[in-house]
């Protein structure tokens, strides 16, 4: 597949069942959570937003680290059930938004974007790296998270990362980088003052 992938793909993977991704149970996906949530440079954010909530999981957890969290996802499904299981948390929107067009206005002190980045082109993934880096207040922090095994895909995690880091470099500084079996995680933040 050589673009992006569109609304419709993913609304057919939610189709298939409430946890396509296997985000409530597998141990890669909870493992993967708790390291995104420990790389955090602060344990408090004033304004978040997490990019690709599929169904509300993460975002859960994200919510407690965040005064306001803005959850988006492509699919509107996904955005239907993250909402359904954020209702009653305070602070929590969620909205259905593909990346970049629909990249949300305003600043973010945290920026989340997990297993998002190798479904976009590559001009794409320069695209959101800018936006997340001129959304972002001094202090901010941005994390970003990509499986790196076989994909068919238009990048590859490995190459969405790195395609990320060139596109926002300047700007963000990287803070840590760690590897762990199946996926990478990136952290920048952008210099205060």
């Amino acid at each position: 597949m050589s673009g992006s992938w569109g609304e419709e793909v993913f609304e057919r993977i939610y189709a298939r069942g409430a946890d396509p991704w296997e985000v409530e149970t597998s141990a890669y996906e909870l493992g993967k959570y708790d390291e995104t949530l420990g790389v955090l440079p602060r344990e408090r954010f004033a304004r978040g937003l997490e990019v690709g909530c599929s169904i509300g999981v993460m975002t859960q957890r994200l919510a407690g680290r965040c005064d306001r969290l803005l959850a988006v996802d492509i699919s509107g499904e996904a955005v239907r059930r993250t909402a359904a299981r954020c209702a009653g948390l305070a602070g929590v929107e969620v909205r259905q938004a593909a990346v970049p067009a629909g990249w949300p206005e305003g600043v973010f002190d945290l920026v989340v974007i997990s297993e998002v980045l190798y479904f976009l082109t590559a001009e794409d993934v320069g695209m959101v790296a800018r936006l997340a880096a001129d959304g972002l207040v001094p202090g901010g922090a941005v994390v970003v998270v990509n499986w790196t095994g076989e994909t068919d895909t238009p990048t590859t995690g490995d190459a969405a990362s790195e395609l990320f880091l060139a596109g926002c470099a300047g700007i963000l500084s990287v803070v840590e980088q760690r590897r762990r079996e199946g996926y990478r995680v990136d952290v920048l933040v952008r210099e205060a003052g």
